[in-house]
């Protein structure tokens, strides 16, 4: 009687782990199934949205690289691709430094008004996006960084803080504050100590916030068509005016190295999360 329980039991669960495994794949492929039809129609050698025949039965000449040859020749999407690029970087640079500023100010124990400081830095993630861009626009007319690249930068910058708060806050919460101590005690310098000391161990932390924060200007469309002027356009607003004005395939074209590019993303954020975790396993085995 209790073998045919465990056989039972046994089979209960293979089954059950079946059909958990095969609704996860269902639900995964019904995500990613849009991202991968967008892939081979950027092949298409004809100027239109259709996966054709020839295209089914793998014909040569139904792709074609003509969409990713005309990136690199036209002007709009080689500006769009500048922009974007040197508003996610000076954007991800500034908000990992005020945002690793600010986790390491929030870990203090005796900050007054520690949850309030809180819920303001995690607030451009709250508030919906179009709030955020009316609200910024109104606030940079008076000073006239509207139509500009500072003005970008910092908005931008603001969108991505709150990652980078969270991800620094989240590789604190697992450290031992004795080792910072240790090095004050030992005669360093705060900045030493930090340096030295602090910095190593949330590296992880702080890189992942980084690679959020850049994701996060990278994809930003709402706030460029508040605030940037006509020489400002970014890869998602050229995207967007071009969805409005003239569809062809290099929009899925620019589609498919961004799926490329979020792919390699996740990839770093991945073995980022391995090197935390490997830091955090190996400061708790040095602890007596």
């Amino acid at each position: 009687m209790v073998v045919m329980n465990t056989t039972s039991n046994f089979w209960a669960q293979r089954i059950g782990r079946f059909v958990l495994y095969l609704f996860a794949s269902l639900v995964l492929l019904f995500l990613l199934l849009p991202l991968l039809v967008i892939i081979p129609l950027s092949f298409n050698s004809e100027p239109f949205f259709s996966i054709t025949t020839d295209m089914l039965r793998l014909q040569p000449e139904a792709f074609s690289l003509r969409w990713y040859q005309q990136l690199g020749a036209h002007p709009n999407w080689l500006l769009a691709t500048r922009n974007s690029l040197l508003i996610g970087l000076c954007a991800t640079v500034l908000a990992t430094v005020l945002g690793t500023l600010g986790a390491l100010g929030l870990n203090h124990p005796h900050i007054p008004g520690r949850r309030l400081l809180t819920a303001l830095l995690l607030s451009p993630m709250i508030v919906p996006v179009i709030i955020l861009a009316a609200g910024l626009f109104f606030f940079y007319a008076p000073l006239k960084l509207t139509g500009t690249y500072l003005g970008l930068i910092m908005a931008h910058a603001t969108l991505g803080l709150p990652f980078v708060v969270l991800t620094v806050t989240a590789t604190l919460s697992g450290l031992d504050p004795s080792f910072y101590r240790a090095a004050l005690n030992l005669g360093a310098t705060p900045f030493q100590a930090f340096r030295t000391v602090l910095f190593p161990i949330i590296r992880p932390g702080v890189l992942t916030g980084a690679l959020f924060a850049f994701m996060t200007s990278f994809d930003e469309v709402v706030i460029v068509l508040f605030l940037a002027g006509p020489q400002h356009k970014t890869l998602p607003r050229e995207m967007f005016a071009g969805l409005r004005e003239q569809i062809n395939p290099s929009i899925l074209a620019v589609a498919t190295l961004l799926i490329l590019f979020a792919s390699l993303f996740l990839f770093c954020l991945y073995l980022l999360q391995r090197r935390s975790q490997h830091l955090k396993q190996g400061s708790t085995n040095k602890q007596p």
